[in-house]
């Protein structure tokens, strides 16, 4: 019988660059995964072209649909919650208001979605090769920023039209990108992981990607949330990716902090849990995916 605790050295090649890696079964940490998946970035920047090219080859309006998308959400959302229901904004036209929490929300919504099915995905890939599975779910949540990159030029055109200039603080929007990939990954970490054991969690994500819509301050303003159920609130992921962008882009003043540090907290946490799951399952994928 083996040793539970031999090395196995797997000896593959990407891309002319030859790579070997040690698979154990000791705890694995996260500078362990970041440098094995710098290891095989060929094979990541391969997958991200992919999955591009993939969304945009056979469809009907192209990179237009990102466009579409943002801009049809933001005049329901402006007619609905801003015309009828009067929802408070602010003190910002309601157009940009809505469009300010839609980028982070859309680019959110699309990365965990993608993420969230990377592994089953890729099935053919992870019963063929060895390569650090990390990279799926990363690879996923990277491609989705062109989707977003477009969003942005038509923010950028929706503050000129209004004469908002956001100032120095538009500086801080890469910061708070960075957070609302993280999010997507950490959470997509759980579900990418729990798709391979359960399929049925496939089938659930869209409909909980809708009602988390409705649970974040897309449509509306923190404000109206009571005081002293904030805390509670800010649990939410989200809350404060929203707070963040709506302050770098035409924040008047620096958004609550407590809010902001627990949703970052609960961020933090969802990420190192799901990548210690996405490990544990990681080790058994090969026979179930």
């Amino acid at each position: 019988m083996s040793n539970p605790t031999e090395n196995l050295g797997v000896e593959s090649e990407f891309f002319g660059h030859r790579h070997v890696t040690q698979i154990d079964s000791r705890m694995r940490t996260l500078a362990t995964d970041l440098r094995e998946a710098w290891a095989y970035r060929d094979l990541l920047v391969m997958l991200i072209q992919r999955d591009i090219t993939v969304r945009y080859k056979q469809s009907v309006v192209g990179i237009a649909w990102a466009v579409i998308q943002p801009l049809t959400m933001m005049l329901i959302f402006t007619v609905i919650f801003g015309g009828f229901a009067k929802l408070p904004s602010d003190g910002v036209p309601y157009p940009l208001f809505a469009m300010a929490a839609l980028m982070p929300w859309l680019y959110f919504s699309r990365a965990l979605t993608g993420s969230g099915d990377s592994l089953v995905g890729s099935a053919h890939l992870v019963s063929k090769v060895y390569f650090p599975r990390i990279i799926l779910p990363i690879g996923k949540a990277v491609s989705s920023l062109v989707d977003f990159a477009i969003t942005l030029v038509l923010a950028a055109v929706l503050l000129a039209w209004y004469g908002i200039n956001p100032g120095w603080k538009v500086l801080t929007l890469p910061l708070f990108v960075l957070m609302a990939m993280f999010t997507a990954l950490a959470i997509g970490f759980w579900l990418t992981a729990l798709n391979v054991r359960y399929r049925d969690v496939g089938l659930v994500t869209p409909f909980i990607i809708q009602i988390w819509m409705y649970i974040s301050p897309i449509a509306y303003s923190m404000s109206i949330v009571p005081e002293a159920w904030r805390w509670l609130y800010a649990l939410n992921p989200i809350v404060g990716i929203v707070e963040g962008f709506r302050w770098a882009l035409f924040g008047r003043a620096l958004p609550e902090l407590e809010p902001m540090l627990i949703s970052y907290a609960v961020v933090a946490l969802l990420f190192i849990t799901g990548l210690r799951y996405f490990r544990r399952v990681e080790q058994t994928m090969v026979d179930v995916v």
